[in-house]
């Protein structure tokens, strides 16, 4: 038996999801840029979907499209800002995913000038500093780009306020969703918000596919030069069946985010009064008992000899779970979230994130493992 806990790095592909994908790719194989019967039918299925994800964020058809995942969608609010929209100043954080941060350096390569904004010790954006940022330079048109749920320890901005603030000062604001679509409710509508990304293998629908929206006041150009797929915006023949899963499982996740959330929260706390029960030396890190993402949970361990190895361990006795992002697979490089955070510290910590699929029984087996493993209780 094996048990998943780790649905920040990636969700199982929900089974209504995987029956709508299949026809396209069985039985409606056509190219939606052609113009016979079988391209037009392909072609009413992503204009479908994408009407459908507009839905979602209270967004107009025109201002989504499809793309690749969080990475793409992230670099191309990022360069097409600078490119087309005269960004010269970006202010961000270094708590960010690594795709904004590597974004940020290749762009600090063209002399755009990047700023941070200061943060507490949970993770929480100082939005006063973001304020003090901003009225410094106010003739320097600026892009500001934080994410709403931190993907390694998870504390939530408040991203109504920062719109405000961005609104106030009249910088652009781009907003990393990826933890957070298909979880909390966003409406683009009334928050005055440039761009957004989301990525469906984060709410249970297919890797490779996710879309970013674009306000209809900002005119930017491709981000990928070819065709004249997804409205002209970004060349490539279209991933059919991904776009079609992507709209399908968010919807999904809309329509049943009230009754998932309450699931998942009962998980969650479960998990948190049990490892306060158990163990005598356990912290979490983030803001875990305030403004939090719901399915996730960073437990800081003390560093000892057993849980030197603790998510290898973890991992053998069949628990899935990780030490951070999983975007650096393969590479125990650190956490460049939990070194932000405190530079000093030499815990060990392990995410761990639940989801709807998930149960009380499973937390249970994971408590007597870590038990088992780290005899710490």
């Amino acid at each position: 038996m094996r048990i998943y806990f780790d649905n920040a790095a990636t969700t199982p592909i929900g089974e209504k999801v995987l029956e709508a994908m299949m026809p396209y790719f069985i039985r409606f194989h056509g190219n939606p840029s052609s113009i016979h019967a079988e391209g037009r039918a392909a072609r009413a299925a992503i204009e479908n979907a994408r009407k459908q994800v507009a839905h979602c964020i209270g967004a107009s058809i025109g201002e989504i499209f499809f793309t690749s995942g969080g990475t793409e969608s992230n670099n191309m609010a990022l360069k097409c800002a600078v490119r087309d929209l005269g960004v010269a100043r970006i202010i961000s954080s270094p708590l960010e995913h690594h795709c904004v941060l590597h974004s940020m350096a290749a762009l600090r390569l063209q002399d755009i000038d990047i700023q941070y904004v200061k943060f507490d010790k949970k993770g929480q954006i100082d939005l006063q500093h973001l304020e003090q940022l901003l009225a410094k330079t106010t003739d320097v048109k600026t892009l500001v780009t934080l994410m709403h749920a931190n993907n390694e320890v998870g504390t939530i901005l408040n991203l109504q306020k920062t719109a405000e603030i961005c609104q106030k000062f009249g910088a652009f604001l781009h907003s990393d969703t990826v933890q957070t679509i298909g979880q909390y409710p966003i409406n683009v509508t009334g928050l005055n918000i440039d761009f957004l990304s989301g990525s469906a293998h984060k709410f249970h629908g297919p890797k490779g596919v996710g879309f970013i929206y674009i306000n209809s006041k900002n005119r930017v150009q491709p981000f990928m030069d070819g065709g004249s797929q997804e409205r002209n915006m970004r060349g490539g023949t279209e991933n059919i069946y991904g776009i079609v899963g992507l709209a399908t499982a968010l919807l999904s996740a809309c329509d049943q985010m009230e009754n998932r959330r309450q699931h998942v929260e009962s998980l969650r706390n479960y998990c948190i009064l049990n490892l306060k029960n158990q163990f005598s030396d356990i912290l979490f890190n983030g803001d875990f008992d305030g403004d939090s993402l719901y399915k996730l949970l960073s437990v800081s361990f003390p560093n000892t000899p057993k849980t030197e190895l603790l998510l290898l361990h973890l991992d053998i006795e069949g628990i899935s779970a990780s030490g951070g992002s999983a975007c650096s697979s393969g590479v125990d490089a650190g956490s460049h979230v939990l070194a932000a955070l405190d530079p000093t510290d030499l815990r060990r910590t392990i995410r761990f994130s639940f989801s709807h699929k998930n149960t009380l029984k499973e937390i249970d087996f994971l408590i007597e493992k870590l038990k088992m493993i780290t005899g710490l209780a």
